[in-house]
């Protein structure tokens, strides 16, 4: 049965405002026919790129709607302007009729993830990705510290691959000699024409800084997602059966900026560049949830990004936590109580606070006697309350804000 695409056209005078930020409900995207939009953020995290004004053919609201969350920003009409509007659930019929639009989506949303993901870095982790392909020696040497043969393997054989060169080649190898006996290391040359992968449990399927040409569906197990920063393995997410990574090096051609390592015995569907244009339209519905997947994470990002922009670390605190609500999709009801997945460590991380001054900090979001640490998870006996203090330290930030503001003046 042959669906109808049902794409509405709406019209705005101008300074009318289309969308506004933190309203809840998206589920409707935006193209513009005609005219021009300004899009504006409460937080400026980043100058967007290409600016802030748009124009026919640029689309806006897309990853609210495509994520289901509340909008990341405000858009106003700077002249009259027609809009063509597109509901979610008619997405992955544009896909199919519409190519093109799809892929300019997509690749819209992994350029804007790219540079959110280095400004991220860079506020959080106080450096900048390391890109180069040199890189994989350090990863190499980090794992093999720590006794984790299999991905100490995986990196330093890269490493020789892309590096052959390098003053460091004759040192992995002799390491490699001396650990193969103890490491267990899958697909080392990734121009296997093998589709399903089995990987079993703490092996890598890729590292950073590894060039890449492949993204990933998980079809069973599952995958963490690290970076090593500061001599640390940070765990940036646990990825499930559906999910998808690995898809930036598809779209951008860029080296991996992170590792990603078998959680437990994992199989994976394996999509290259050409299989890849071909999926678009053949199986729309997975580039549907490839879109959902790239604006939940741009999604998050921003959040994130505003709150690093915080001054109050403790305000920083409560804002993450809201974020994983939110993220989480729970409901703010009063009197609810919930358990996070994580404890306090994770939450200084998360917010990017040094160890010492984040258990300060810590000890002062536990004054608050409805948080309370369960078996090592933090437990809120009242949802509303964590939205409310993280309200309060927005509305201070933006009151100290307009002073000092003022003061310049």
């Amino acid at each position: 049965m042959n669906h109808p695409l049902q794409l509405s056209i709406v019209n705005f005078k101008k300074n009318a405002y289309i969308i506004v930020e933190g309203k809840q409900n998206a589920d409707h995207f935006y193209i513009i026919r005609q005219g021009k939009i300004r899009i504006s953020k409460e937080v400026e995290v980043v100058e967007e790129e290409g600016g802030n004004i748009l124009e026919p053919g640029d689309f806006f609201g897309v990853v609210s709607t495509m994520s289901s969350h509340s909008h990341i920003e405000t858009a106003q009409a700077v002249t009259d302007i027609s809009l063509i509007s597109v509901h979610r659930d008619q997405y992955q019929l544009l896909i199919e009729r519409n190519t093109p639009v799809a892929m300019k989506i997509i690749q819209g949303f992994s350029r804007k993830m790219r540079y959110l993901d280095e400004a991220l870095t860079r506020l959080t982790l106080k450096s900048t990705g390391t890109e180069h392909p040199t890189h994989l020696f350090k990863v190499a040497e980090y794992y093999a510290r720590q006794n984790q043969f299999n991905q100490a393997y995986y990196a330093y054989h890269q490493f020789c691959i892309n590096c052959p060169n390098d003053e460091n080649v004759k040192i992995a190898k002799e390491r490699m000699a001396k650990i193969k006996p103890y490491a267990k290391a899958v697909y080392l040359d990734d121009k296997s024409d093998v589709f399903t992968r089995n990987y079993p449990k703490d092996t890598m399927i890729f590292s950073e800084s590894q060039p890449g040409q492949e993204l990933y569906i998980i079809q069973k197990g599952s995958v963490k997602i690290t970076k090593i920063v500061n001599d640390n393995e940070v765990l940036l997410a646990v990825l499930k059966p559906g999910d998808i990574f690995g898809e930036m090096s598809i779209l951008e051609n860029k080296p991996r900026s992170a590792s990603a390592i078998a959680f437990e015995d994992t199989v994976l569907l394996v999509v290259n560049k050409a299989n890849f244009e071909r999926m678009v339209t053949t199986q729309p519905q997975i580039i549907t949830r490839l879109t959902q997947l790239l604006a939940e994470r741009i999604w998050f990002i921003y959040k994130q990004l505003a709150n690093t922009l915080l001054t109050n670390p403790l305000g920083r605190l409560y804002d993450a936590l809201l974020i994983q609500l939110e993220k989480a999709r729970v409901p703010i009801v009063m009197g609810d109580a919930y358990t996070f997945d994580f404890g306090p460590k994770e939450l200084i991380n998360m917010v990017g606070l040094p160890a010492e001054e984040g258990k300060i900090h810590i000890r002062k979001l536990f004054e608050n006697k409805k948080i309370k640490l369960v078996e090592n998870k933090i437990h809120v006996t009242d949802i509303e309350e964590i939205e409310k203090q993280a309200k309060y330290y927005r509305k201070m930030e933006k009151i100290e804000k307009a002073r000092r503001e003022g003061l310049k003046r």
